[in-house]
C-alpha cells in the first residue's frame, strides 16, 4: 500500500562505523584490550548486556551475518542509534556463500531510557518500496510507543539505507531478466526473514517482539503470523489486512477498490465543485497538445490518463483533497503578454512529479501488483480492471459528455513505463514481473486459522487502499484477531491520529479499550 507522509532521506556512508568481528555478544570478551573506561555494564532481564560508548560495535550471528551498531544521537526528546545488518539475498541458499545485502534499522527510545530493559516494537512501513520515516522530533505514534517500548524502525530491503534499489543502482544490471530475477527477493516473505534475522540479534535472549504494521507493513505482519509466529509477542495492524486467497487476488482487489474510488471522487468534487471545470479544462488542453500531452520537468509526458494518477495519494489521505485543490489553484501560468498561449505552470508540473515520487521510489511501481501474487501472475491486473470501467474513467469521454473527470487510485498501469521518465528504463522488467507465474506463497491460511498471537487491527471503513469488505473477509480467517472498525480515520490514521490509534489498539489487547 502506498505510504503516506513519506520522509525522504539521503544515503549515509558507513565509513564512520568501526567494524569489529566478534563471536560473542559480550563486550569484555569482544575487546579484551579495550579500556574499561569505554565499557558500561548494566543488567537487563537478569542478563548482562553491554553498551559500548564512543565507538560502534559489531557482532556475528548465525550464518555469518554482520551487525554494526552506531552511537546514540539525539533529536528533541528522543534518542536514536543506527543498526546495519548484512543478510542473505536469498535465505533458501547457503548463507556462507550466497549473495548478501545490507538491511538498516533505527532504534528509538525516549531520552534517559537508553539503558533500560524495554520490550521491542518493530515498525513495518507502508509501500511496497518506501523507506521508514526519519524522526526529527518526538511526536505522534512514536512518542506513544516510546512510553513503554524500544522502537525499531526498519527500512525494508531495497529501500532507504537497506541496499536501496534506485534508478541508478538498478542500472547496474545488464539485462531486464537479471533485474527481474533479483527483484523477486524483495517481497513480504523475505522482509519477514530479515525481521527474524534482526530480532535474534536485537531482542534480549532472542525473545519475541511486538510488530506494528501500517498498510503494506500490515500485509508483511500477516505473512509474519503465517510463517514465523514464534517471533511475535503481539501484532498491531493499521489499515493493513491483506487478501489472502491463493493465486492472484489483485483482480478482486481492484474491482472492489474501483467502487470506493468513485465514491472518493464524488466526495472530492462535492468539497470543491469549482474543480470540475478546472480539471476538464486541463484534460482538454493535454489532449489537444502535440503528442497528446505536455512535457514534464524530468523528461516524461503528462497526458490525461497521467493526470488522473493524482488520485493515488489525493483521494485516500486525510488532507489529500485540500492538497489536490491547492495544486489546481496554480495549474495555469498567468498571461503576461497579450496573445500568449495558455500554458500549464511549471509549479503544477513539478508538484505533480514530486507527488507521485516514482523517481525516488521506483520499486513501488515495479513490485506493487506482485504483493497480491501467490503462484500466479498479475498480468497487469489494474489495467485490465480499469478497461472494464472505461466508460467511467475515460477522461476525454468525460469531458465530451460534461461529466466530472474521475481520478484513479492505487494502481500501476503498463503505459506508465512509457510516459514516466523515471520508469522508462524498467519497461521490460515490469512486463516480466507482470507475467511471472511462480511467485512463492505469502500466507498460510491453516496457520492463520490456528493463530495464537494476540492481534488487534484498525479497519478503516472508508479506506481507499485496503478495501473494507476484503479486510473483514481476511480478519475472519485470523483466529483471535480483534478488529476495531472506525470511520473516524482514513488510511493515514496512524499518522494523523497522533498516538490515539496506537493507544486504542494496545488498549484492546490489554482489555482497557472496547473492541468496536
Amino acid at each position: 500500500m502506498r505510504t503516506l507522509g513519506l520522509y525522504l532521506s539521503f544515503l549515509k556512508p558507513l565509513h564512520h562505523l568501526h567494524r569489529f568481528p566478534s563471536p560473542t555478544p559480550y563486550a569484555v570478551s569482544l575487546f579484551p584490550s579495550l579500556p574499561l573506561s569505554k565499557i558500561l555494564y548494566f543488567q537487563a532481564s537478569n542478563r548482562a548486556v553491554t553498551t559500548i560508548t564512543s565507538m560502534a560495535k559489531t557482532t556475528n550471528g548465525g550464518g555469518g551475518g554482520e551487525h554494526v551498531t552506531g552511537d546514540w544521537f539525539s533529536v528533541p526528546e528522543v534518542r536514536l542509534r543506527d543498526h546495519h545488518f548484512t543478510v542473505p539475498l536469498d535465505y533458501s541458499l547457503d548463507h556462507r556463500t550466497c549473495p548478501k545485502i545490507s538491511v538498516f534499522a533505527r532504534e528509538v527510545v525516549s531520552v534517559g531510557k537508553e539503558e533500560q530493559s524495554l520490550p521491542c516494537l518493530l515498525y513495518l512501513q507502508g509501500g511496497p518500496g518506501f523507506e521508514c520515516q526519519r524522526p526529527t522530533e518526538a511526536g505522534g505514534w512514536i512518542s506513544k510507543a516510546c512510553e513503554e517500548y524500544r522502537v525499531i524502525l526498519l527500512d525494508q530491503r531495497g529501500t532507504g539505507l537497506s541496499t536501496p534499489l534506485t534508478l541508478s543502482s538498478m542500472s547496474q544490471f545488464k539485462s531486464a531478466e537479471d533485474l527481474a530475477d533479483y527483484l523477486k527477493h524483495f517481497r513480504a516473505d523475505n522482509i519477514v526473514n530479515d525481521a527474524e534475522f534482526i530480532r535474534k540479534r536485537l531482542v534480549i535472549d532472542s525473545g519475541p517482539w511486538t510488530v506494528l504494521g501500517q498498510s503494506y507493513g500490515g500485509f508483511c505482519a500477516v505473512t509474519y503470523l503465517s510463517f514465523a509466529p514464534q517471533g511475535l509477542k503481539q501484532v498491531l495492524l493499521t489499515g493493513g489486512i491483506p487478501p489472502i486467497g491463493t493465486g492472484c487476488t489483485a483482480d478482486a482487489v481492484y474491482r472492489a477498490c474501483f467502487e470506493q474510488i468513485v465514491l472518493q471522487n464524488k466526495k472530492y468534487y462535492r468539497r470543491f465543485p469549482q474543480d470540475i471545470e478546472v480539471v476538464r479544462e486541463v484534460v482538454t488542453h493535454l489532449a489537444e497538445s502535440e503528442g497528446g500531452g505536455v512535457p514534464l520537468p524530468s523528461g516524461g509526458i503528462l497526458t490525461p490518463r497521467g493526470l488522473q494518477l493524482l488520485g493515488l495519494s489525493a483521494l485516500g489521505s486525510s488532507t489529500g483533497f485540500e492538497r489536490l485543490h491547492y495544486m489546481f489553484e496554480r495549474v495555469w501560468d498567468p498571461v503576461l503578454v497579450p496573445g500568449a498561449p495558455q500554458r500549464i505552470s511549471y509549479y503544477f508540473l513539478n508538484a505533480y512529479e514530486r507527488w507521485l515520487a516514482f523517481d525516488t521510489n521506483p520499486l513501488y511501481a515495479l513490485m506493487h501488483e506482485s504483493i497480491y501474487c501467490q503462484g500466479a501472475p498479475s498480468l497487469w491486473s489494474a489495467h485490465r480492471i480499469r478497461n472494464e470501467n472505461d466508460n467511467r474513467f475515460d477522461a476525454i469521454k468525460a469531458v465530451k459528455e460534461e461529466r466530472p473527470v474521475l481520478f484513479t487510485g492505487e494502481m500501476i498501469f503498463p503505459w506508465m513505463f512509457e510516459e514516466m521518465h523515471a520508469l522508462r528504463p524498467f519497461k521490460e522488467v515490469a512486463k516480466l514481473l507482470a507475467e511471472k507465474k511462480d511467485w512463492p506463497p505469502l500466507y498460510d491460511i491453516a496457520s492463520l486459522n490456528n493463530n495464537k498471537v494476540p492481534v488487534a487491527a484498525a479497519v478503516y471503513y472508508d479506506d481507499m487502499y485496503v478495501n473494507f469488505k476484503l479486510a473483514l473477509d481476511t480478519a475472519s480467517q485470523i483466529a483471535g484477531i480483534r478488529p476495531w472498525i472506525t470511520n473516524e480515520y482514513m488510511h493515514s490514521g496512524l499518522r494523523d491520529g497522533g498516538g490515539q490509534v496506537l493507544d486504542h489498539l494496545l488498549g484492546m489487547l490489554n482489555g482497557k479499550k472496547p473492541l468496536f
